[in-house]
């Protein structure tokens, strides 16, 4: 069977600083038409800093969508179309952490929510990390704390990260320093 919904028509509805909203009329496979929200995102990368400890370097911050404080893995929105993810990944952990990675590599990447919208989140693990100021947005308020992986684990087993990217940065973290 084909799957595929043809567009039919598209309607801008939003317009904002990191996203876009399109109302979609499809074709369906069965002939019949339907509506489809769509957001519109540029993309980001996230970072799985890692030290020779086995600890990672997370970022506590408040997030208004949710009205809490969360900590996460560092991360940021790719800046412009076709900004490589890598460059991005780099620029994120300096900016929101202050460290440098001598060696950064690509773990995969990940659609964070394809029900309703395009985000495409690149994910690096860094390591041979060389400690620095951070130098964040000026809207950004953020602490960065060392938490060993082990502890994370538990800390996701207890629902006290619910972050989607951070939950599967750091079990990919736990994976590698068991396979090492």
């Amino acid at each position: 069977m084909d799957y595929n919904e043809k567009t039919l028509k598209t309607e801008d509805i939003y317009k904002g600083n990191i996203i876009k909203v399109q109302n979609l009329t499809v074709s369906l496979p069965n002939g019949k038409e339907a509506t489809r929200d769509i957001v519109l995102h540029p993309g980001a990368s996230v970072v799985v800093p890692i030290n020779e400890k086995g600890e990672l370097y997370m970022v506590k911050q408040f997030r208004k969508p949710l009205d809490m404080t969360t900590l996460e893995l560092p991360a940021g929105k790719l800046d412009s179309v076709g900004e490589d993810p890598k460059l991005c990944a780099e620029r994120e952990l300096m900016e929101e952490t202050g460290l440098r990675a001598g060696k950064i590599e690509h773990l995969i990447s990940i659609h964070t929510t394809p029900g309703f919208c395009n985000e495409v989140i690149h994910m690096y693990v860094a390591t041979e990390l060389i400690e620095g100021e951070s130098c964040t947005d000026e809207d950004e308020f953020l602490d960065v704390e060392k938490i060993h992986v082990s502890k994370l684990v538990d800390m996701i087993l207890n629902h006290e990260i619910t972050d989607g990217k951070t939950i599967i940065g750091v079990l990919m973290a736990e994976r590698m320093l068991r396979e090492k």
